[in-house]
């Protein structure tokens, strides 16, 4: 008798992959090799660590950007790393929302910040784009501003130095290390962050 109660407690719960996509969590850099590790790809580092926290793969070429699903303790979600270099992350990002109906709200996006030190995490429910042009890209194809976002800090450009050389370089050991812990608390904010706990994810992980 146990056993039937079972089967029938198996079929009212739904498994979790038949759960609708319900969040988008964007990681934004530039594909290719050599872009890998630099200022400017921290949003594809906290998503790697986002999916192996949850076991997911981001490795499925969709909406113009490696994607994967996974399951954030119960929240579907759709882990995304446009390909389409940062200045046009906007377009990658509206065709998934698009697709599956997401509304800006729902669009979390993890993204670099040359106004804070390495490893600093601000969590914003929504704002401009604070001169980052995926978030410009964000914003002009979503026609909105009102998505969270988390940025980690990558380190303030040094006196004399092009901006774009400098979101293009590669940390330090040492800055290395801060941003590898970034990652894992930025992944860790992003779970709260879908699951309904903003503010518990701003209070314990924004600075």
């Amino acid at each position: 008798m146990a056993d039937i109660f079972s089967l029938f407690a198996s079929i009212a719960k739904p498994k979790e992959s038949a759960l609708p996509i319900s969040w988008l969590v964007v990681g934004l850099g530039n594909p290719e090799g050599e872009y890998r590790g630099t200022r400017h790809n921290a949003g594809f580092t906290a998503i790697d660590a986002l999916a192996e926290k949850c076991g997911a793969e981001v490795k499925k070429l969709k909406h113009r950007a490696l994607v994967g699903e996974a399951t954030l303790q119960g929240v579907r979600v759709l882990l995304m790393k446009p390909q389409t270099y940062m200045n046009l992350s906007g377009e990658a990002v509206a065709d998934a929302a698009t697709f599956y109906k997401i509304p800006p709200e729902q669009v979390l996006v993890i993204c670099d910040d040359v106004s804070f030190d390495p490893g600093v995490l601000r969590i914003r429910k929504k704002g401009s784009a604070g001169g980052h042009n995926g978030l410009k890209s964000i914003i002009a194809c979503l026609g909105s501003d009102a998505f969270p976002r988390i940025k980690m800090g990558v380190g303030k450009k040094p006196e004399g130095y092009d901006m774009a050389d400098f979101v293009l370089g590669r940390f330090g050991k040492e800055d290395g290390e801060k941003m590898n812990a970034a990652a894992q608390a930025a992944a860790d904010a992003a779970i709260l962050f879908v699951n309904g706990k903003a503010d518990e994810a701003m209070n314990r992980f924004s600075r």
